[in-house]
């Protein structure tokens, strides 16, 4: 093997767990059973790198062996690196009648100043049935980088893209590659990046137990109630009720995808009454507010059902959920409107 087919075996041997290369080696389906026997997992990460670079130069693999196992870790283990989202947009007629094998042929012909020099297309044999899509960038004066390849994601006659590891000057070829591959006529950001790959495909796939309001879902309105009335404890029964529902409805039933942070670009005016200075000034006040939690949405859905959050849920918020994104643009409508600020938007 080359010294990059090597760098890129021993990169993947450290990131697994002892307990998992077992496994790994096994769907793998490059070592005969006697080279998996051999193999002693309780010892050092580097003594097991070097026992497997050994058995791979006596079975003769190359780069493709070695990139097909990184595949295999990749597909097992998704929630690594950052993901991004992107939306596929004016779909053709045909494009409900793409399968993978066409899909493959357009994807790789739609290359033709050959970028990237090596490609692997795979469909995961997962219930989703996605297809892995792996490419190691390279052109005419520099050979294709393994170390750092990017890895798209994509359920067929589906509108969205999941993409991780991909630098700016190779976006347009990939969407032109993914355009013409789907049959659709554009691609665009989708404001939406997480760590986990599976929350995102939950969200905008809508993988996850949605609440729909129902005939008797109301908004709660506070009473002035006596702590002597007879029904003030069916009236609080009723509106621990009503928060619980409004909370599912915007954020939906627990568990809901874990996602990580949801970000808000504020460009608005100053709108309080005491500072002229402030109010005066023409030019937009520009912030960052950030949401960071383990899982946002099971957070901000106890924040509202526990009432330490006023119902009803601002659509700021529920658009995590309904738009699909956790990076909105907050901008102000300008002089003379309310203080509300204007939907999200991207």
């Amino acid at each position: 093997m080359d010294a990059q087919a090597t760098s890129v075996l021993n990169r993947i041997i450290r990131r697994i767990p002892n307990k998992n290369i077992e496994n790994l080696l096994k769907k793998w389906n490059s070592l005969s059973a006697d080279q998996l026997r051999a193999l002693d997992y309780t010892r050092p990460k580097w003594m097991i790198v070097e026992h497997v670079i050994n058995f791979c130069e006596e079975n003769r693999l190359n780069l493709k062996h070695i990139t097909n196992l990184e595949m295999i870790y990749h597909i097992e283990n998704p929630d690594q690196g950052t993901w991004h989202a992107c939306q596929l947009a004016e779909a053709q007629d045909d494009a409900v009648c793409v399968e993978l094998t066409q899909f493959k042929e357009q994807f790789k012909l739609s290359n033709p100043t050959k970028l990237f020099f090596h490609l692997r297309i795979q469909s995961s044999k997962h219930e989703d049935e996605a297809i892995w899509i792996r490419i190691a960038w390279g052109d005419n004066f520099s050979k294709p980088n393994h170390l750092k390849p990017t890895y798209v994601v994509h359920h067929l006659h589906t509108s969205y893209v999941f993409i991780s590891n991909l630098m700016a000057k190779h976006k347009i070829f990939l969407c032109q590659a993914l355009v013409i591959a789907t049959k659709h006529g554009s691609i665009k950001d989708g404001h939406l990046s997480t760590r986990s790959l599976t929350a995102m495909r939950d969200l905008l796939l809508r993988h996850y137990q949605q609440v729909f309001p129902n005939a008797h879902s109301r908004i709660p309105q506070e009473r002035k109630t006596l702590s002597s009335h007879p029904c003030i404890g069916k009236e609080h029964s009723d509106h621990e009720e009503m928060r619980h529902q409004m909370s599912c409805e915007a954020f939906g039933h627990s568990p809901s995808p874990k996602l990580e942070t949801a970000v808000y670009r504020l460009e608005t005016r100053y709108r309080g009454n005491g500072n002229h200075t402030l109010s005066d000034r023409e030019e937009f006040f520009r912030g960052v507010v950030r949401f960071s939690s383990s899982s946002l949405l099971d957070s901000l859905r106890h924040c509202v059902a526990s009432g330490m959050a006023e119902g009803p849920v601002t659509p700021l918020l529920s658009a995590i959920t309904q738009r699909g994104r956790n990076y909105f643009v907050i901008t102000d409508k300008g002089p003379g409107v309310s203080s509300q600020a204007s939907a999200p938007r991207a």
